[in-house]
C-alpha cells in the first residue's frame, strides 16, 4: 500500500484555521440558507454569497456542503433516527461517502458540520478510489458501531463505475468474514438512487440521499461522539 493520507490541502489552515475565517463562513452559510429557503438555485446562490464574502474556491465548496434550506433541514431532521432505533435493523451504507469522510477526518483534514447536523469534507472520488493509511481504521470504526448498536445487517453500497470499487468491496467483505460480521457489499451504477429507493434506513451524509430516502442515520457524528475522535471540526452554525 502506498503511504497515502487524505488530509488537508496546502492552504487549508489559512482559509479554515482561524476564528475570523470560521466566522466569515458562518455568515456565508446563514446568507446561503436565506437564499435557498426562497428557492434560489444553489449554484447562483453560492456564487452570490461567495462574491459577497470574497470566498476562495474551497471555501465555496465547504459553503455548498454545509448549506441547506429551512425546509430541507426540517425534512431531514424529521427522518433522522437515533442509535437506539437501529437495533435488529438492516442498514444500507453509502460506501464511498462514509469511507472517504472517515479517512479525511482521521487524516486531520477539515470537516464541516452543516446546518442539518451532518459532517462533510472536501474530498471526493474522481473516477478512482485509492485506499489510504486510514482505510483500515475507518472500517474498524464502522464495525465497532455495528456491534455496539446491535444492527442486524449492514449492506455497503459502492459506485460500480468508480475504478477500484470492486477492490474495496472485497476488502470490506474479507474484513467482515474475519470478524464474523453480518455484512454484505454491492456495486451499483447509481448508488444514490438505489439508497433512496431501496433502503429503509440509509447511512450517508449525501444531501440528495437525505432528501429522498425513507429514514437515515448520522453515523459520522455518532462515531465522533462515541469514540471521542480528535477531529478538525468546523461548525458552520
Amino acid at each position: 500500500m502506498h503511504n497515502r493520507n487524505r488530509g488537508k490541502n496546502t492552504g487549508d489552515d489559512v482559509i479554515f484555521g482561524s476564528q475570523k475565517q470560521i466566522d466569515k463562513l458562518k455568515m456565508a452559510v446563514q446568507d446561503m440558507m436565506y437564499l435557498l429557503s426562497r428557492d434560489y438555485a444553489e449554484k447562483a446562490s453560492s456564487e452570490l454569497v461567495g462574491n459577497r464574502y470574497k470566498l476562495k474556491t474551497r471555501q465555496i465548496q465547504a459553503l455548498r456542503g454545509a448549506s441547506a434550506s429551512e425546509q430541507q433541514i426540517k425534512h431531514r431532521k424529521n427522518k433522522q433516527l437515533d442509535v437506539s432505533d437501529l437495533k435488529n435493523k438492516i442498514l444500507y451504507l453509502d460506501g464511498f461517502n462514509v469511507l472517504i469522510l472517515m479517512e479525511s477526518l482521521l487524516s486531520g483534514a477539515y470537516v464541516f458540520e452543516g446546518t442539518d447536523g451532518c459532517l462533510r469534507d472536501l474530498s471526493g472520488v474522481h473516477g478512482t478510489y485509492k485506499r489510504v493509511n486510514q482505510t483500515q481504521r475507518a472500517v474498524e470504526l464502522v464495525a465497532a458501531f455495528f456491534q455496539k448498536a446491535e444492527v442486524q445487517k449492514l449492506v455497503w453500497i459502492f459506485d460500480r463505475p468508480v475504478s477500484n470499487s470492486g477492490r474495496i468491496k472485497q476488502i470490506v467483505l474479507d474484513f467482515a468474514e474475519e470478524n464474523k460480521l453480518n455484512w454484505e457489499a454491492e456495486l451499483e451504477f447509481n448508488p444514490d438512487k438505489f439508497l433512496a429507493e431501496n433502503s429503509e434506513i440509509a447511512v450517508s451524509s449525501d444531501a440528495w440521499i437525505l432528501d429522498h430516502c425513507q429514514k437515515w442515520f448520522n453515523l459520522i457524528a455518532h462515531l465522533i461522539a462515541e469514540e471521542k475522535l480528535d477531529v478538525n471540526l468546523v461548525k458552520t452554525v
